[in-house]
C-alpha cells in the first residue's frame, strides 16, 4: 500500500484547504483510514477517521469545520478543512489500516473515540498546513 498526499499549504484564519491522499495497492472493500496531525511541541492526535464498521469520528476541535470523505472510484481520501484557525497549524498525515480489521474490532467493542495510531500500518508523508492570524 502506498499513500501520496497533496493539498497542504498556507492560508489565513477563516480560510479553507483540502488535503488529498491517493491510496494505491489497497485491495479490500471496507475501509479504515484517517488523518492525524502533529503541531509543534504537541503530541500527534487523530483528526478524522473513516471507518466502514462504524460512524465517522472527528476530534472535538474540528467538528463542524472539517469533513473526511472517501472516493472509492479514485481510491482517494480527502480532508476538507473550512474555517481554519491558527491552532490547526500542524503537519498532517493520512493513515491506513490494511487489512481494515482494526476498525472492525474497535467498533465492535463499542469504542467511540479515535483508533490509536499504532493500529494504522501505513502512513503517508506529512504535509504542512499553516494558518496565520
Amino acid at each position: 500500500v502506498e499513500l501520496v498526499e497533496s493539498g497542504g499549504g498556507s492560508v489565513q484564519s477563516g480560510g479553507s484547504l483540502r488535503l488529498s491522499c491517493e491510496v494505491s495497492g489497497y485491495t479490500y472493500m471496507t475501509y479504515c483510514m484517517g488523518w492525524f496531525r502533529q503541531a509543534p511541541g504537541k503530541e500527534r492526535e487523530g483528526v478524522a477517521l473513516f471507518n466502514s464498521y462504524g460512524p465517522i469520528i472527528y476530534t472535538d476541535s474540528v467538528k463542524g469545520r472539517f469533513t473526511i470523505s472517501l472516493d472509492t472510484a479514485k481510491k482517494t481520501l480527502y480532508l476538507q478543512m473550512n474555517s481554519l484557525k491558527p491552532e490547526d497549524t500542524a503537519m498532517y498525515s493520512c493513515v491506513v489500516s490494511s487489512p481494515p480489521w482494526a476498525c472492525q474490532s474497535w467498533a465492535a467493542a463499542g469504542n467511540q473515540d479515535f483508533l490509536p495510531l499504532r493500529e494504522f500500518n501505513y502512513r503517508g508523508e506529512e504535509t504542512q498546513v499553516t494558518v496565520s492570524s
